[in-house]
């Protein structure tokens, strides 16, 4: 008999004919439903991701659910802060906010744990089918207890997940995870599965409850956004990849004409492809908009849980690590707002350089979304007027603590009906005041027996042969080291302003390599000399 994994190759094949081949999906499906088998539970910031119907499973996810209400009937006063609130009795009176992407079983693994919830005590609000964002608005506008978020964000069709996030609406931090992984695990042996029964829920429209908290917020400039949209000469391209952003750029803007939508149809499978928004993926809006003959152009791609956008302007890709320095200079330039810019060690430093020009601080932090709450937290001082990470993550001033891909497109919106600018154009501009920046991102594998502490060692020993004012060659140069920031890997900056980062894969035998320099000539030496720097240790 096939296993659960040889079944998805099959499903996942160019040879898999959907209507021939139906039972394949159909016997994962029932597995989904009815399996008994175990699974490691390994619940991360961005939760716990697994294989549908032999990981991911409705018996599984009820001892997730379990685990969970067992975090808030033992939690100390310490974990009641970071939960944001002060008891169970208030995590049963305020509830829970249930929603998903829409993978396979969505509603049925959501019911799954609302169904422990609801054993007890817990109020449950059900959003059916929700963009990430979208929980963190409804956490607060709701006042809920927290969310339940059930989506693997960008991974193939054949995962599901499940993300938690507390009181304040942003990704749960190490000490509420780590909890929820050990009590999963320790249920996990002993849980016998039982049918979910009837589920009583609150219903509730996360669409309008998301544009509520924006106005609320008065993070978005709508009226500008909407006069813009209708006045005919901008052309938007949106593709969602199946994904649950699927009609919301329609409803946050009032169904402009000038919207064209791409892949909305109900497809688990993604139409074959891998659901991100990648340079290969972007093909088809730029399909789409290189035939309008408007003056602006905006073209946009999201991930399946809507918390990733890449964008293109009808001349050429724009990138988070592009995107996120033009929304930079527009708060402060043209909004006049004041405050921080926070981003990862692994984004580009094309806004630091801004930033040093217009006298605000950045904030760098490791890899990871949960880095930046102290700026975007609703009492943070100071706040973050952008927050932003290379791998297509932004939010911003008075938003959600999730990465928000709606956000970024209504502000790509609003940039350009203020300005009277393409995103193209503002980029153009910035180059010539500051330069240009090249990053580019790359990973070599290694021994397999490196994987966890081995491997972050051998980066960690980078650091002392790149200590402020050594050199190190690259290509046939000797660059100085200006800088060195161990926040997460080996990230050593050079006096011209290039600079490479080491980091770890904590999960795969692999050693990831970012770098940035001012010379597109100088992309292969500068990995090659961080590649070298590694294996000086070997």
């Amino acid at each position: 008999m096939e296993t659960i994994t040889q079944l998805w190759k099959k499903i996942q094949s160019p040879e898999f004919n959907p209507t021939t081949d139906k039972a394949f999906i159909d016997t994962i499906l029932d597995a989904a439903l009815h399996s008994d088998q175990k699974a490691v539970v390994n619940f991360g910031t961005s939760g716990w991701r697994g294989e549908i119907g032999s990981e991911f499973t409705v018996r599984n996810l009820q001892v997730v659910g379990l685990a969970l209400i067992r975090l808030y009937r033992e939690a100390s006063p310490e974990l009641f802060e970071s939960l944001g609130i002060q008891s169970f009795k208030e995590l049963q009176e305020r509830g829970v906010v249930i929603g998903h992407d829409n993978r396979f079983l969505g509603k049925e693994f959501c019911m799954a744990v609302a169904g422990t919830f609801q054993k007890a005590g817990v109020k449950i609000y059900y959003g059916g089918e929700m963009a990430t964002p979208e929980f963190s608005a409804a956490v607060e506008l709701l006042g809920a207890a927290c969310s339940i978020n059930m989506t693997p964000s960008h991974n193939p069709s054949h995962y599901s997940g499940i993300k938690f996030n507390p009181a304040d609406g942003g990704p749960a931090g190490t000490e509420i995870t780590d909890l929820i992984t050990a009590y999963a695990n320790e249920l996990m042996e002993d849980h016998v599965f039982e049918p979910v029964g009837d589920v009583n829920f609150e219903t509730f429209d996360p669409i309008a409850v998301y544009k509520d908290f924006l106005i609320k917020q008065d993070t978005i400039k709508f009226g500008r956004i909407q006069k813009f949209v209708e006045d005919g000469r901008l052309t938007l391209v949106c593709d969602h990849v199946h994904g649950s952003t699927r009609g919301r750029p329609a409803a946050l803007l009032n169904h402009p004409d000038c919207l064209i939508s791409l892949r909305t149809e109900d497809d688990p499978l993604f139409g074959g492809v891998a659901p991100e928004p990648s340079s290969k993926n972007l093909q088809l809006v730029k399909n789409a908009l290189d035939e309008s003959k408007n003056w602006f152009k905006l073209g946009a791609i999201f991930d399946p849980d809507g918390d990733r956008i890449r964008f293109y302007d009808g001349s050429r890709e724009i990138d988070m690590n592009s995107f996120g320095a033009i929304a930079f200079h527009y708060m402060v330039t043209w909004r006049k707002e004041e405050g921080v810019v926070a981003k990862s060690v692994a984004t580009s430093n094309f806004v630091n350089i801004i930033a040093d020009k217009l006298g605000v601080k950045v904030m760098e932090t490791p890899v990871g979304f949960k880095n930046f709450r102290p700026w975007l937290a609703r009492h943070a001082n100071p706040k973050a007027l952008i927050a932003f990470e290379e791998s297509d993550g932004i939010s911003g001033l008075n938003n959600t603590l999730e990465k928000d891909a709606q956000f970024g497109l209504l502000l790509a919106i609003e940039i350009m009906a203020v300005t009277g600018k393409n995103l193209g154009e503002y980029l153009d501009a910035l180059y010539a005041e500051y330069g240009h920046f090249y990053p580019t991102r790359s990973a070599f594998e290694v021994e397999k027996s490196l994987v966890g502490a081995p491997l972050i060692e051998k980066v960690d020993a980078i650091a002392q042969r790149a200590q402020p004012k050594m050199s190190i060659k690259v290509g046939e140069t000797l660059k100085e080291v200006k800088e060195l920031l161990t926040l997460d890997g080996v990230k050593i900056i050079f006096s011209d302003d290039s600079w490479m980062l080491v980091r770890p894969s904590g999960t795969e035998p692999k050693v990831r390599i970012y770098t940035e320099c001012r010379d597109p000539n100088e992309k292969d030496a500068l990995f090659e000399a961080a590649k070298a720097l590694f294996f000086e240790n070997s």
